[in-house]
């Protein structure tokens, strides 16, 4: 089909994938999945399950803000690529609990000098005199290390060893958003849901304080190539 100038032009699959899906109509976190596990549609690659989360804040007050780090129970399905800033013994610790690569002033160079092979990076306190300096270098892109995530930690290698199994960061977007992979169309149905269901709990629990009225406006999930389906939460 030829692209119609001013129009954007929706492929057949995402047209079929859209009439599966009531949008008047909110679903269970079990009818979801259950159609997101049931689509005649399929991609050839396995599709990621994604989650997004409407909140009621005001993002200019920094009291209202919601970030962090959270292990789903079922994992993300993505083994995840950690560096780990620190130095002597826990260098070789960060190592063995699977840190892509380790160090301290060395590592932060090679990393200012273009290295960003690499999905999270922690770092031990006494490490972010080096790690500071990767601020322009690491904050565009989401990876700095931050104690309010977990990846700034004396606990190097608990660290390194949670975040590669599947523990996920996330903060909200100056709109209030909060956007996180719950797992892979291929997991079980029962694992979905259960990240599902854990993840919405978490952020119910963090709720800001300073927030009033409404704290959950609206939830959606989606796969990665498929149409969002407005969750009942």
């Amino acid at each position: 089909m030829p692209k119609r100038k001013g129009r954007r032009v929706v492929s057949k699959r995402v047209r079929n994938l859209a009439k599966l899906v009531d949008p008047d109509r909110s679903y269970t976190v079990d009818e979801a999945i259950d159609l997101i596990k049931s689509c005649p549609y399929k991609c050839k690659f396995d599709e990621s399950v994604d989650l997004a989360i409407k909140l009621n804040l005001d993002t200019k007050q920094a009291d209202q803000l919601v970030r962090g780090a959270f292990s789903l129970p079922k994992g993300t399905g993505k083994t995840m690529r950690v560096v780990a800033f620190c130095e002597g013994s826990l260098v070789e610790e960060a190592l063995k609990a699977g840190a892509l690569a380790a160090g301290g002033e060395d590592l932060a160079k090679k990393v200012a000098d273009g290295w960003m092979d690499f999905d999270v990076a922690v770092a031990h306190p006494a490490s972010m005199r080096y790690v500071s300096r990767l601020g322009k270098v690491l904050g565009p892109k989401g990876l700095m290390p931050s104690a309010k995530t977990g990846s700034v930690t004396p606990d190097i290698a608990k660290a390194v060893a949670e975040f590669k199994a599947g523990k996920v960061e996330f903060r909200n977007d100056q709109y209030g958003n909060v956007h996180v992979t719950v797992g892979k169309v291929s997991f079980p149905r029962e694992d979905l849901i259960e990240n599902v269901r854990a993840f919405i709990s978490h952020i119910l629990a963090i709720r800001p304080p300073a927030v009033k009225g409404t704290y959950i406006q609206k939830v959606s999930i989606s796969t990665t190539m498929g149409p969002g389906i407005r969750l009942a939460v």
